[in-house]
Formats: structure tokens, sequence, C-alpha cells
């Protein structure tokens, strides 16, 4: 019971079910936003008072696109609102302390193995012999 109590109270584990809970409180905020206020907004402009009542029969099957169009409407408005106010103000912060790449240091070959070695080496690392600097 220990091991469980544990993992419960890692960070990770509380870090997500919060995710999840304000995630599922805004997709519902956004369902709504889309149903009661957008949607008749576009549906006073085109004629029509309601998505949702928009549908069509086939053989006495009835096919609910409007709900359909509604539900797309609030996902791209959903994954517009996590893209503009969560990915890009993360990726600027986390742009702004990434660490500066390291200036390349300056090789040479030696001359007597012609490995690869810095600039300022004295002795080759791969065949230990001496480098001068009139060699360099």
């Amino acid at each position: 019971m220990a091991g469980f109590k544990k993992f419960l109270l890692r960070g990770n584990v509380v870090d997500l079910a919060v995710a999840v809970i304000i995630g599922a409180a805004f997709s519902g905020l956004v369902q709504a936003f889309t149903s009661d206020l957008l949607t008749p907004i576009i549906a006073a402009i085109g004629g029509k008072p309601d998505f949702a009542g928009l549908h069509f029969t086939i053989h006495h099957s009835i096919f609910l696109y409007g709900h359909f169009l509604n539900a797309v409407i609030s996902f791209v408005i959903l994954a517009a609102v996590v893209y503009f106010f969560v990915v890009l103000p993360i990726n600027s912060l986390l742009d702004r302390f990434k660490p500066a790449p390291d200036e390349p240091t300056p090789v040479h070959d030696c001359p007597h193995c012609l490995s690869s070695i810095p600039q300022a080496a004295t002795a080759c690392a791969f065949c230990t012999r001496d480098v001068t600097p009139a060699a360099a």
C-alpha cells in the first residue's frame, strides 16, 4: 500500500490528474461557447437558427450533420486556444531559457596520424606524439 501511495503522490501523476480535470472543464466551456454563442451568430448570417437542427434523411434514416458541424467548430476553437495560449507561450519560454550552443573548437590535423585535434593541443590524443605550434 505504501508503494501505491508513493506512486499517487508523485508530482507527475498529480499534475496529470489536474490537467485532465481542467481540460475537461475547458472543453465543456468551449462546447457551450460554440453551441450557445458562436453557432447562432454564424447561423443568423446564414439564415438558419441553429446548426444542431440540420439533418438529411435517406431511406428513413436521419443523419444529424448539424451536430457534427457544432463538434467540428468546437474542436477547431479548442485546438486554436490550446495552440495560441499554451503551446506558443511555452515554446517561447523554453527558447528563452535554452542554453546557447557552444562555439565549435578550432581543429587541425595531426601531421603524424592525420587525426583532427584541437588547435591548442600540444600532443595528439590519438598517436600521443608532440605537435609543435609550427605544425599547427
